[in-house]
């Protein structure tokens, strides 16, 4: 299986959000990763359901929605109506997680759990065989082009053991801090899939960014 690239749609210019997603449409990225910021749960407000219906009109891509707010389970439904094929929530906003992923999974939508830096694997250890994903984010949540935190190799390494373990057949995503030096680190301890941000969209060619990101780690 080859590495999923997901460029992070909070690092395009909103100013020109429908070309930025073009060029993503025309890029070989393979989803669009879509933050979902609430003020309270991280310290900024990204997208709205206005916006997210935008972005669900002109994207091409399959939308990596990832839900960086409280009590996400009031929401699922309008973001599964809103395109997301796959929706992340955040285990330290989640009392009741076991119910909330098979919520995701009952709408028909992929469902993943995205850890803080911080955040024990040992929270996964009897959910993991029930996800499609989890999300290591490798910086603190709320910002992008923040430096990366250099212990999230070990952690990928560890949940990789983890999934092996209990049999489960989720992927490792790794969001915050994706270039094409830790990208390379990270798919190499076990990670599928890269959400990578400022990294592509500040690029001068962010489809030829993200093309020779996919060529160098198909070598691994």
């Amino acid at each position: 299986m080859s590495t999923i690239i997901a460029p992070s749609i909070l690092a395009a210019d909103f100013a020109n959000l429908q070309r930025d997603i073009e060029i993503i449409n025309n890029s070989e990225a393979d989803w669009l990763h879509v933050d979902i910021m609430d003020g309270m749960f991280v310290p900024n407000i990204s997208f709205g359901m206005p916006v997210m219906d935008a972005i669900h009109r002109h994207s091409k891509k399959p939308l990596d929605v990832h839900l960086m707010i409280e009590k996400p389970e009031r929401y699922l439904r309008a973001f599964k109506d809103l395109g997301a094929f796959q929706i992340t929530v955040h285990e330290e906003a989640c009392p009741h997680l076991h119910r909330t992923i098979q919520q995701i999974k009952e709408l028909g939508c992929k469902a993943g759990v995205a850890l803080n830096p911080h955040t024990s694997l040992n929270t996964l250890e009897y959910l993991i065989a029930d996800l499609d994903l989890v999300c290591l984010m490798s910086v603190n949540p709320g910002f992008g082009g923040q430096k990366f935190i250099q212990t999230t190799y070990e952690k990928v390494s560890r949940l990789k053991e983890l999934i092996v373990t209990r049999g489960s057949n989720c992927l490792i995503e790794v969001d915050g801090g994706v270039n094409f030096e830790t990208g390379l680190k990270l798919v190499d301890r076990g990670a599928n899939a890269l959400v990578a941000g400022s990294y592509i969209f500040n690029s001068a060619n962010p489809a030829q960014t993200i093309s020779d990101l996919k060529k160098k780690l198909a070598e691994l």
